[in-house]
């Protein structure tokens, strides 16, 4: 019996040693690493490039959109006052230069004409009435005086004639080649600034250059959109990566293009797989951590990013992502 005794005792105080040797001895073991990150995902701004108030906001958060769909609407009257402006002046332009590639009129030609023919019989009468003083002042009848006169008058009606002539000249042949350009030139610049005001008449129905979800509305109808204010968020799931913060210490285990196996809790127990695609030091100088004496340097903190291998159904930015090494 004492012998029975004697063995009990001495096995639970074998077991007792073992277990204690078994803490000490994990208690001295490595513990594994374990880092937790979380998901980000791109974000895009949806703005429009001209001021107005919101007319109509045609989406809601969580909203699935697709590339070129329609999201937002501006009120901007003042754009459209530009436009009417505009193609006002473009008609302006277009007409003056049909005029000119048109041509004189029938009816100023025919003036211009007959102005001429009025101005050459004028001319020939004048002429002859100095023939007549010439043959009088040659006969002494006449004095100098007067012989003078005429053949000033005839010089004057001979150039009102040559006047008439090319204004005739001028109102066949039509515009010159350089007031041809010119009109053209004003009406590419008119029909140039109606281009530019339509552009922006545009801009006032805003549509989504990407797809996702819409993940925030700053704006509501009829706020006033500054230019280049985000009125609507949207979220690519699609373009989603894993965020962890790294030690310079641990940051061997992270090499870019390495892959590693992480767990989303959100998602289960499951694990994925991630390649690392990026790899950039943390300008925080907060991340800064003193190491022993004996190593000689400061670590620093490293962000790394890192994309799923294979698509993750459900997975949501924000969600965490843990390590276990």
């Amino acid at each position: 019996m004492r012998v029975f005794r004697t063995i009990v005792i001495f096995v639970v105080f074998a077991v007792i040693v073992a277990w204690l040797s078994y803490t000490f001895w994990l208690a001295y073991q490595p513990k594994p690493l374990r880092m937790q990150g979380q998901i980000e995902a791109q974000q895009y701004n949806i703005s429009s490039k001209i001021p107005g108030r919101i007319n109509e906001v045609l989406v809601r958060k969580g909203d699935v959109v697709d590339k070129g769909q329609l999201i937002f609407t501006i009120l901007s009257p003042e754009i459209d006052a530009k436009l009417a402006q505009a193609q006002a002046g473009q008609d302006a332009a277009e007409a003056l230069a049909e005029e000119v590639y048109t041509g004189t009129r029938t009816e100023q030609i025919e003036a211009a004409r007959d102005k001429w023919q009025q101005a050459k019989a004028a001319a020939e009468l004048m002429e002859k009435t100095f023939q007549r003083i010439e043959n009088l002042y040659n006969a002494g009848v006449v004095a100098e005086q007067k012989r003078d006169e005429a053949e000033t008058k005839l010089k004057g009606a001979r150039f009102a004639e040559n006047g008439a002539l090319q204004m005739y000249k001028m109102a066949q042949e039509g515009a010159r080649e350089e007031t041809k350009k010119a009109v053209t030139g004003k009406a590419r610049m008119a029909a140039g600034a109606v281009a530019e005001v339509e552009v922006y008449a545009a801009d006032t129905k805003i549509e989504s250059w990407h797809s996702g979800e819409v993940t925030q509305i700053l704006l509501q109808s009829g706020e006033l959109a500054p230019q280049g204010f985000p009125v609507v968020t949207i979220i690519d799931m699609s373009d989603a990566w894993a965020v962890f913060h790294v030690r310079e210490d641990r940051l061997m285990d992270f090499n870019k293009g390495s892959e590693f196996s992480a767990e989303i809790p959100a998602l289960g127990d499951a694990s994925y797989r991630f390649r690392v695609d990026h790899i950039a030091a943390m300008g925080d100088f907060a991340t800064w951590r003193a190491t022993d004496s004996d190593k000689g340097f400061d670590m620093r903190t490293f962000e790394v990013e890192a994309r799923p291998v294979e698509s993750i159904e459900g997975l949501r930015a924000g969600m965490s992502v843990i390590i276990k090494k």
